[in-house]
Order: structure tokens, then sequence, then C-alpha cells
């Protein structure tokens, strides 16, 4: 059950690069909130090698049982916004963003491409008041897991 969400938009960039198995390079670099209006895809000023867009129409999403991910992420000394990206008719495209720790790991091991870009301050006092509202952490006394359930037979 979805407890929260808010609109973002995400800069893709692409950065040529003289390697010997490529040519360029795609990347998220920044997400910001999307005060709504934004076209789907904004072209940015490029140069240099370098050409950038924003792109509007999604949104992190908060559920509960994310809730430790959220706060390991939050109280990082940087924390991230986690996107998720592929390539579509020849431009890095973003499917999916979050801010938990954990889902930004599944992101990473999965396989596909994504960045974990710098989290604005408006995002993070957002997950600051999801998180008073709703995490409660858990007790350092409190067993987890198979072996925990295993000692209370």
């Amino acid at each position: 059950m979805q407890l929260a969400s808010l609109p973002i938009a995400v800069i893709m960039q692409r950065r040529v690069v003289q390697h010997r198995w490529a040519d360029e390079v795609w990347s998220a670099i920044a997400v910001l909130t999307d005060p709504g209006g934004l076209p789907p895809m904004q072209p940015l000023p490029s140069g240099g090698g370098r050409e950038a867009y924003l792109v509007s129409g999604l949104e992190l999403q908060l559920y509960p049982d994310e809730n430790d991910g959220y706060f390991e992420n939050w109280i990082a000394p940087e924390s991230k916004v986690f996107v998720m990206w592929r390539m579509q008719e020849g431009r890095a495209m973003p499917l999916k963003a979050s801010v938990s720790y954990a889902e930004g790991t599944r992101m990473f091991d999965s396989g596909e491409a994504a960045d974990g870009v710098a989290m604005p301050p408006d995002i993070h006092n957002w997950l600051a008041g999801y998180l008073r509202e709703h995490y409660q952490p858990r007790d350092p006394g409190e067993r987890h897991g198979r072996r925990a359930r295993r000692q209370e037979r």
C-alpha cells in the first residue's frame, strides 16, 4: 500500500568520451521536484561534448515495507535518489526512481542501468516528514530472521 508520492523530473546527460570501447556515456545527473506543467522531455543548454535533457512524469512512491531502506538512505552522509533507466530511441530514459537504499541496491544488482544522484534538500525534507509519521525504528535487542524464530521455539 503506497503511503506517499512526489512528482519528480530527472536530468539525463550524454557525454562524448574518447575511449576504446565507447563513444558516449549516459547518466542521470540530477533529480528535482516537478511542480507540474513540465513537458515530457525538454532539451537543456548543452555544449562541450555534453547533451542534457529534463524528463518529467516520474514519481517517488513510498511504501511501508521499504521504511528501513528510506531511513538508512535519509541518515546517510550523502543521501541519494536512485534512478533506473533504459535506452529508448537512442536516448537514456528514466523509468523508475526511489529513495530507498535497499531498492537502489536492487536496481544496481539487477544489471539494469542505474545511477545514484544527490538528493535535493526539498526531497530530503519531504522524506523526513514521511519517516516522522510512518517509521518506527526497531528495538536493537529485538531478534529477526530464521535464527530468531528457531530460538523462540
